[in-house]
């Protein structure tokens, strides 16, 4: 008999918490009407102080910039195809593409795969694209590359969790004047 009566509570309970989420789903949606009109009435208010400008001979400066002809728009598409152009060219000394294998990383315990594969990753990389470690980097802080993992490579190889890692990576290796290698993913993938 107490089981029953448990039930009977267990059901009240979700259904005055199902009542209470319709509620709040409810105000939201006033609200976001609300705010809606509101900015209508603002943009009415606006375009009628624009009118009486223009009535008045006063000039009014368009503040949207969407409303360009479209030869402005291609120009300024092709000025910003230019600023693109510029900034990759980062004096590139040497640019690879690996494919790292991680399979080593499998054999460590399930909490450690994924860290074991960044420094896989790491290792690799200072191999391949001969970045001093350790001693020899700090005496010669000049000439010591360090590497640089880019965003897109870590959330790849973290894409499944701590626990399984990909097989396998395809990176790309891009080395600057000053050393610096950074990792990004390769096109493709």
């Amino acid at each position: 008999m107490d089981t029953n009566k448990d039930k009977s509570l267990e059901e009240k309970t979700s259904v005055e918490e199902e009542e209470k989420e319709e509620e709040t789903a409810e105000a939201k949606v006033d609200i976001e009407e609300e705010e809606t009109t509101e900015k209508v009435k603002e943009e009415e208010k606006t375009e009628g102080v624009e009118e009486e400008k223009e009535e008045a001979g006063e000039e009014v400066l368009e503040e949207e910039p969407e409303e360009m002809a479209p030869e402005e728009a291609e120009e300024e598409e092709k000025e910003e195809e230019k600023k693109r152009e510029e900034a990759p060219e980062e004096e590139i000394v040497e640019e690879r593409t690996y494919t790292i294998p991680l399979s080593k990383a499998w054999i460590s315990p399930r909490k450690k795969r994924t860290p074991k594969a960044v420094r896989i990753v790491r290792s690799f990389v200072q191999k391949h694209m001969k970045i001093e470690v350790g001693a020899k980097a700090e005496e010669e802080e000049e000439e010591a590359g360090r590497l640089v993992i880019s965003d897109e490579v870590n959330r790849k190889l973290w894409s499944r969790g701590i626990e399984k890692p990909p097989r396998n990576i395809r990176v790309r290796a891009v080395k600057d004047k000053e050393g610096t290698v950074t990792l990004y993913l390769a096109e493709g993938d």
